[in-house]
């Protein structure tokens, strides 16, 4: 793969940093919390916005680097950050933590972080029976309203999209589904990642959790879950993914999910997608393991991406 193309690119990042622990809308559950509580940070706002998609107000969080306020005339790329299962938030503000000092020590060029509102297991795509527009909010409904709100880069060029285990999940589909929109995708930990639903194979879930994602997500519908996959969608897409798409997937080899990440890693070669896949040792699935494990090898990956940018 190669990393010195000139890219200006907004990350969707997807944390993973807690198990399922709340419900999608279904008969009998509770309703999704699209507007969060706030979380405290340096430079993090909690902003909302009304959604025509949901027909409610939707919540996110945006963090604006220092400089964002002192140039007043300078445009910057976004990092979107998609969550995983379990709502996120735990982990918004070590992650605020992590990009800010990264860019104050000049490792990684600034950029503003929005983390998303996925709910506790949306799977970062629209609810076979539309209760949960989770893909629309975000691609139809909060991009176009970051760029209108903030001083981004508002092109392709200006969007990378990362996530962790949901998250992943949800950057691998989103990001492949629309090479138009970003340029770059950034897979952690993803899941799942395979080619069919397998209830009695879902690493991250047990045999009653899986069955009820599979209702509430993808309405036990093996078709509809494979027209949302990563797995179908990177075939769909594959010239785009070829000739546009920067990509990395990182694993770590004590990771429940890494066996379907080798797997998925075999299929994006077998379709000729250049991308780079790393396990990492001795790490289990969690995000701030992963980025310790990567050390500084991870912010070349940013570098490349904003490095050439044009503000």
């Amino acid at each position: 793969m190669h990393l010195n193309r000139r890219m200006t690119i907004v990350i969707i990042l997807l944390c993973g940093y807690s198990a399922i622990a709340q419900q999608t809308a279904s008969p009998g559950k509770s309703a999704p919390q699209w507007v969060t509580p706030a979380v405290s940070a340096p430079h993090l706002q909690h902003r909302v916005f009304d959604s025509a998609a949901v027909k409610a107000k939707v919540s996110y969080h945006i963090y604006t680097p220092e400089i964002y306020d002192k140039e007043t005339k300078q445009r910057f790329p976004v990092l979107y950050w998609l969550h995983g299962s379990g709502g996120g938030l735990n982990g918004v503000a070590r992650l605020v933590m992590h990009f800010d000092t990264a860019i104050r020590e000049g490792k990684i060029p600034p950029m503003l972080v929005v983390f998303a509102n996925g709910l506790a297991d949306s799977m970062w795509c629209n609810s076979k029976d539309g209760r949960v527009p989770m893909e629309t909010v975000v691609v139809k409904e909060l991009l176009p309203r970051i760029d209108a709100d903030f001083r981004t880069i508002a092109s392709r060029e200006g969007r990378l999209i990362e996530g962790f285990s949901m998250g992943g999940y949800g950057a691998a589909r989103l990001g492949f589904k629309y090479p138009n929109l970003f340029s770059a995708i950034s897979i952690l930990g993803g899941g799942p990642l395979q080619q069919e639903f397998n209830v009695n194979d879902t690493p991250r879930a047990n045999p009653g959790e899986a069955r009820r994602l599979f209702e509430t997500v993808y309405g036990n519908d093996q078709e509809y879950f494979k027209a949302q996959s990563p797995w179908v969608l990177a075939e769909q897409q594959v010239d785009a993914a070829r000739k546009k798409l920067l990509i990395r997937q990182i694993i770590g080899d004590r990771d429940a999910t890494l066996a379907n990440n080798r797997i998925f890693d075999e299929r994006l070669t077998r379709l000729k997608i250049p991308h780079t896949f790393t396990v990492l040792a001795g790490v289990p699935h969690t995000a701030p393991a992963v980025f310790e494990a990567l050390g500084e090898s991870n912010w070349q990956f940013y570098r490349a991406v904003f490095g050439n940018l044009r503000r």
